[in-house]
């Protein structure tokens, strides 16, 4: 793996994978988390419409056709904290696939036509997601546990604030937060001469970046619930709470927790809760760790009458933590380590990892997070169980009407 800060600001990460693929990676260091409340959605809005044409490139069938003629796949996502752009080609088609998100990112026209027709696309995608309880009870825990922290407003932002953002409100945004020296380029694959042709195609200037508001967000203290009914057939739950972010040790501890806890099917809320008992065919552990925030989540379906029991059954294992034996602790480990190394076989998620970790701090990190997962100890394990894993927690209940 090879880091270099250009000229510009912009920093690249290059990491020599032998595949017959290459995945690039573009990461600017802003999402939801940056928006105030009269532009929420912002960072996705923008997303979509840099895939609504440059002066090279006048609209997003051209732009999406020059990559998939070739089998590849060309997307975008936002999140809180980050709005990442990438494709994945054939290693020849390099230099198309750098052109090309080189070209939308640094040269968006911004067309009002093309405004008001990914509105229109952005606020059925809240519809989309607010009819859908597997991913509506995401939007209501987040809403329910964070109080101050930005994290607590969904990336797509508001229907209100997103039929109110004006062209210069993208423009002014995308001015703000788009200069070379807030993004991050990471390459996956077996290509040569990274360096000089990155540093071609990204030629635009650094600005000054705002500076990130400290935002002091309340422990938690107390049971908070909240419920929303939905005309479905089964219920939804969230149960959670707040958590280090990624930079302090108890992250990793918490990592190897949600392993012994949620693992495929021989977690210890899986088995109990599904295999053993039958209460829901969905259940699983979360354990969200990033750059200013994190939390960890219980979440499951079920029918609203059995709410209150895997509650209690939920609370009883976190209780019986203290009880784990090193062998379980051993296949915790194991399977946080295979995961890890399947999920990185694949060169896009490999360069999205990359980016992720240098957001955090050091690109550095990537590399020592196996072995910092390795360092957890029974002691840390009973230690940051008793710590975040409380009566206090926040519970999101999308419920049956």
């Amino acid at each position: 793996m090879k880091k270099t800060n250009l000229k510009n600001g912009l920093t690249l990460i290059e990491e020599k994978k032998d595949t017959a693929s290459v995945s690039i990676v573009i990461t600017v260091k802003t999402g939801s988390n940056n928006e105030t409340k009269k532009i929420l959605g912002i960072s996705h809005f923008i997303e979509h419409m840099l895939f609504e044409g440059t002066a090279k490139r006048e609209n997003s069938t051209i732009i999406a056709n020059e990559i998939e003629k070739l089998g590849g796949d060309l997307n975008a996502y936002t999140s809180n904290e980050k709005t990442c752009f990438y494709i994945k080609v054939p290693k020849k088609h390099f230099d198309k696939a750098l052109d090309i998100l080189s070209d939308i990112l640094q040269n968006p026209v911004f067309d009002k036509k093309s405004i008001e027709k990914e509105r229109g696309i952005i606020l059925k995608e809240i519809n989309l997601v607010n009819d859908e309880p597997r991913f509506y009870q995401w939007i209501l825990f987040q809403r329910t546990l964070f109080k101050k922290y930005p994290t607590k407003n969904p990336a797509y932002g508001t229907r209100a604030a997103v039929k109110k953002i004006t062209r210069n409100d993208l423009l002014n945004y995308y001015k703000k937060y788009y200069p070379p020296n807030n993004i991050i380029v990471s390459v996956a694959g077996n290509i040569k001469n990274i360096k000089n042709r990155v540093e071609k195609a990204f030629n635009s200037k650094p600005k000054a970046l705002p500076k990130a508001k400290k935002i002091n967000e309340p422990k938690q203290n107390r049971i908070i619930i909240k419920k929303e009914k939905k005309k479905i057939l089964n219920s939804y739950m969230v149960l959670g709470y707040k958590t280090p972010v990624r930079k302090e040790k108890d992250s990793y501890t918490l990592d190897v927790i949600k392993a012994l806890l949620g693992r495929g099917q021989s977690g210890k809320i899986i088995e109990e809760i599904r295999n053993r008992r039958g209460l829901a065919y969905e259940v699983n552990v979360l354990h969200e760790s990033a750059v200013g925030y994190g939390y960890f989540a219980v979440y499951l379906n079920t029918d609203k009458k059995n709410i209150p029991l895997t509650i209690k059954i939920i609370l009883d294992i976190f209780k019986k933590i203290k009880n784990v034996t090193n062998k379980e602790i051993s296949e915790a480990k194991g399977f946080i380590e295979g995961q890890y190394i399947l999920e990185n076989e694949d060169t896009r998620e490999l360069a999205d990892e990359l980016a992720f970790w240098q957001q955090v701090g050091s690109v550095n990190l990537q590399k020592d997070y196996i072995k910092n997962i390795r360092k957890v100890t029974k002691r840390d394990i009973i230690k940051a169980a008793k710590k975040y894993l409380t009566e206090n927690y926040a519970l999101a209940i999308v419920e049956q009407s």
